[in-house]
């Protein structure tokens, strides 16, 4: 009985820490049901054994990542590759409900071509992007890769990424170089340029607006989190292999689709009655909603 409520309480602690954590925070209701609750003992841990400092942005990326170098001194390769993408209308949406990750940004306009995903290049991106695949089949610790577009008058709402075992890098490689296309972590602003990176812990709660009439294109990369003992090292690699790995989705047929994205396709069609009664009466939802949410963690205790 002790080492239940022991465990309850660590987990309690770890989901009070992220809430939390930053400046800037979700409101309590969101936050009880956020993917960050149910990790955050994950991340926790990540934060803990951190090499890098556990901060909204990372100054100087190259000093604590020395590999990415080559990815910035040839980025007018990757862009040629990545404008190519473009005008054949290759970074798009996903084509049906097989994204679960950002299924969300769709509806705001962001697009994406994914060049890896917690293991090799997608067979498209190997056709498609020899060069810049190959740059990141040099450099291990970019775990996953992608092109992502934000056309002018998209954005993106204010939410947090779900674990801590990386950092999240962008290279600008077609921006509007303005200071209207912008994103924003924990409060701290950053405007892509052409040539530039920026690293920023995406855990923190972030959003991101192009306000220009120009397009932005950047070459966005998850790195792992340097940990500073192996074991913790060995652990974040265990997660990325059967979890993250599972978030696999295709650029088009041929492409590895993840178990996750398998599974998401069939459970969106609930997702979306849940929203129509959502949209008929509101207050019962939300009671709903939350007395799921109090079952569970009732069922989770007294077991």
């Amino acid at each position: 009985m002790i080492v239940k409520w022991l465990i309850v309480a660590l987990f309690l602690a770890s989901v009070l820490y992220v809430h939390r954590r930053g400046r800037v925070r979700h409101k309590f209701g969101r936050q009880l049901l956020d993917h960050s609750t149910f990790m955050a003992p994950l991340n926790v841990l990540m934060y803990a054994f951190s090499r890098v400092p556990t901060t909204p942005f990372i100054a100087v990326p190259e000093r604590h990542f020395p590999e990415l170098e080559p990815l910035r001194a040839r980025w007018r390769e990757i862009r040629e590759e990545a404008l190519k993408l473009r005008a054949q209308q290759q970074i798009k949406a996903a084509d049906g409900y097989n994204d679960a990750g950002f299924n969300s940004f769709f509806r705001r306009g962001w697009k994406r071509f994914y060049l890896k995903w917690y293991d090799e290049a997608h067979p498209s991106a190997a056709e498609l992007c020899p060069v810049t695949t190959e740059l990141l089949r040099a450099i291990p610790s970019v775990k996953a890769a992608m092109f992502a577009e934000l056309p002018p008058g998209s954005d993106l709402r204010r939410h947090r990424d779900p674990y801590a075992g990386s950092l999240r890098l962008h290279l600008g490689l077609e921006t509007p170089n303005d200071d209207g296309c912008f994103i924003n972590v924990d409060g701290q602003h950053y405007s892509w340029r052409d040539g530039e990176w920026t690293m920023f812990d995406e855990t923190y709660i972030h959003f991101a607006k192009n306000q220009t009439a120009h397009d932005r294109v950047i070459l966005f990369c998850d790195v792992e989190r340097p940990l500073k003992y192996r074991w913790a090292q060995r652990f974040n690699h265990f997660v990325a292999r059967r979890l993250l790995a599972a978030g696999a989705s295709p650029n088009r047929e041929g492409d590895k689709t993840g178990g996750i994205n398998r599974l998401f396709g069939r459970f969106y069609a609930l997702r979306l009655r849940s929203k129509e009664f959502r949209k008929r009466n509101k207050r019962a939802y939300y009671a709903l909603k939350y007395l799921a949410v109090l079952l569970v963690v009732l069922f989770v205790v007294w077991i």
